[in-house]
């Protein structure tokens, strides 16, 4: 029996684990992703070692620990710690990754994240892709619990999402960010020109694993349930995006400092794009995450971009 059978007839959600490739390109930007990827491995080698365990549930804080032991060195790397956005009168509250039934009975996991500054979190893909982008993106994570209190307070649960929450959720849960110093590059994938956008300006795509200092486009996943999916690619998977312009310089800045500054510009960008009135989850650019540059080798084949289920022509004119 190989390992990977016996992962398998172990428990499942450690297979999953097991069938992360921290070596993707997407997977790079992730703040200190070697230490969720030595942690993870961890969970699978002590699983293997017990194989009459059980399979992790709602009291289990093996993800959350591990998640909690990257935040404490990003934290000390910073000296400050990351924390909520406060509104209606909280304090910022410090963020720290909690057991699922920490949440307690009846209350809502964005109003308990904004007044505790706890994060439910269960042992599985997607909450462990969720932390690492809190990790990543801790002020603009921040920033969309924020409007989603904001809206719970204005309008409250029993009339629905609206507009606002279901933008958030997009953009949180599938989202990705179009961070490019070419103008024109922004330009086409809202026009839905793939040529312009991915194939036609190939050579100034950057590349995460070996970036290129006079680069002047890259794409970073912020959504978790997109992360998750790609743990098996499929060509149609797709993005929901945010065009941030940035000067050229943001290329030649190491990866943590990218996402330093990034994080900053990318809680004001969506910050902005939740205020308005006419907000939806239409504003935010479908973009086949497989399609970008450096991201799939099959993509390094014009005919890639051809295929028209995929790369469509797209609704606005």
């Amino acid at each position: 029996m190989t390992s990977k059978t016996l992962e398998i007839a172990v428990n499942p959600n450690q297979a999953d684990f097991a069938n992360i490739d921290w070596q993707a390109p997407w997977l790079w930007h992730l703040n200190h992703r070697e230490m969720l990827e030595s942690g993870v491995k961890t969970i699978i080698s002590d699983n293997l070692k017990n194989p009459s365990a059980q399979p992790p549930n709602f009291d289990s804080t093996e993800i959350a620990e591990i998640l909690n032991q990257a935040l404490a060195t990003i934290n000390a790397e910073k000296s400050s710690a990351a924390t909520t956005f406060p509104i209606n009168g909280l304090i910022a509250k410090s963020l720290k990754f909690v057991s699922q039934n920490a949440l307690t009975d009846g209350e809502g996991y964005e109003a308990f994240i904004g007044k505790s500054g706890q994060i439910p979190t269960r042992d599985n893909l997607h909450d462990l892709f969720n932390g690492s982008i809190w990790l990543t993106f801790p002020k603009t994570k921040a920033r969309l619990n924020f409007h989603h209190m904001q809206q719970i307070r204005q309008i409250g649960e029993a009339q629905g999402r609206g507009r606002v929450r279901d933008t958030i959720t997009v953009f949180d849960e599938n989202g990705a960010i179009l961070v490019t110093a070419n103008p024109n590059i922004g330009k086409a994938l809202k026009a839905f020109n793939w040529q312009d956008c991915l194939v036609n300006p190939r050579a100034d795509w950057d590349n995460p694993i070996t970036p290129k200092l006079d680069a002047k486009a890259c794409v970073y996943i912020f959504g978790h349930a997109l992360l998750e999916q790609l743990i098996a690619p499929r060509k149609p998977l797709c993005a929901h995006s945010l065009i941030i312009h940035v000067d050229s310089s943001f290329f030649t800045k190491s990866m943590r400092e990218k996402m330093a500054d990034l994080d900053d510009i990318l809680a004001i960008a969506v910050d902005e794009l939740l205020s308005k009135d006419n907000v939806t989850p239409k504003q935010l650019s479908p973009l086949p995450i497989l399609g970008v540059p450096n991201f799939w080798k099959e993509n390094e084949d014009k005919e890639f971009y051809n295929d028209r289920f995929v790369f469509r022509s797209g609704r606005r004119k």
